[in-house]
């Protein structure tokens, strides 16, 4: 699962991934020179379920779910032309699965030009402009190669006709997704655009602690209502107050936290969400050994979930053997809940629910 970050220059954007990843010094000092457009490292999802597992079982190892984050170096909001210079910094993240943007609402005395000032509404309908732009840039590459080729085949007369339906829809202001009727074939060659525009996207307000404790920033009755518009999500949090808490002992994070009323840190949630926009669940397996949490897509099969642990298991799979983990939470233990009847056998075609503790048995 891949998720990246992108923004306007000096939105915290470097803080938030850094906090995310857990980066080190050497790597920050290292995208303070400049010398690289994007930054990519992995965040663990945290899970307080994993956390109670890892407890019960005392493992030798511990594995949170993961996701791999691209911070794309920010830009400001200065276009050159009609299209913008953004363009080959989200290629950087057309791979990604899901944009998360980051938009400021602190004060700042490096505030890039061409918004007015703090306007976080204003740079998201900026981000969105520049997803549109790379598209459009992307698809006139694109046809101009068919429209050069030496041969126009039957394939290529049916992709330029579908590029210029998406030509046709972006530059109307609309976005991939709002292209209706279309084949499965004509999905399968869209899928391999890797449009941004078609991507998962959700919005995180970078907040400061005044802004953060009053729940109130400039603009944000227009930025609810536009991301109310564009189906996105909105996480409000305060980068610098993360950095903080990040830095504290566990004792007085704990307080700190406590006396914010936070029940988890800002960037734990945002990794959550991250992780259910894609609509991806976990699975736990436990053992002396290891406890893990498994990532696997909403509604997966039993056999094809094992097959995220081994082929084998999946080639050989017999049955499932399935506790809930409220079960296990609530009677304090993998035999406590087998006693009171709460262990199921299952088979392949049974769908994986968020929260399943599994053993597979299987057979090569």
């Amino acid at each position: 699962m891949k998720i990246g970050l992108v923004g306007l220059s000096q939105t915290g954007k470097t803080t938030i991934f850094d906090l995310l990843t857990g980066r080190n010094k050497q790597a920050q000092d290292k995208a303070a020179s400049g010398k690289a457009a994007s930054n990519t490292g992995i965040g663990i999802v945290p899970d307080r379920r994993v956390d109670f597992l890892s407890g019960l079982y005392k493992p030798k190892k511990t594995t949170y779910a993961q996701i791999e984050i691209t911070d794309v170096a920010g830009f400001s909001a200065t276009g050159e032309g009609q299209k913008s210079g953004a363009a080959k910094f989200l290629n950087d993240v057309r791979h990604c699965d899901a944009l998360v943007y980051i938009l400021r609402a602190f004060e700042s005395g490096a505030l890039p030009p061409g918004l007015g000032g703090v306007n976080p509404a204003g740079e998201l309908e900026t981000l969105e402009t520049e997803l549109l732009f790379a598209d459009l840039e992307m698809i006139e590459r694109r046809a101009g190669r068919i429209k050069s080729g030496k041969k126009i085949t039957k394939d290529s007369e049916v992709e330029k006709a579908l590029l210029e339906r998406c030509f046709s829809c972006l530059e109307g202001g609309g976005s991939i997704m709002d292209i209706d009727g279309l084949q499965d074939t004509e999905m399968a060659m869209l899928q391999e655009y890797l449009f941004l525009t078609a991507k998962p996207r959700m919005a995180v307000v970078n907040q400061d602690e005044n802004q953060f404790k009053s729940k109130a920033y400039p603009h944000k009755a227009a930025l609810e209502s536009e991301c109310k518009r564009l189906g996105i999500p909105i996480l409000e949090l305060c980068g610098a107050m993360e950095l903080e808490i990040s830095q504290l002992e566990e004792e007085d994070r704990l307080l700190f936290m406590e006396d914010l009323g936070l029940s988890q840190p800002g960037i734990a949630v945002l990794a959550k969400a991250a992780y259910e926009m894609l609509g991806y669940i976990s699975f736990f397996t436990v053992g002396d050994d290891e406890v893990k949490a498994w990532t696997v897509e909403k509604g997966i099969r039993a056999r094809h979930a094992a097959g995220k642990i081994h082929s084998d298991i999946e080639r050989g799979f017999i049955r499932a053997e399935v506790v809930r983990f409220e079960d296990i939470e609530e009677l304090g233990s993998m035999t406590k809940a087998k006693g009171k009847g709460l262990f199921r056998l299952e088979g392949k075609e049974y769908p994986v629910i968020d929260g399943d503790v599994i053993h597979f048995r299987f057979n090569v």
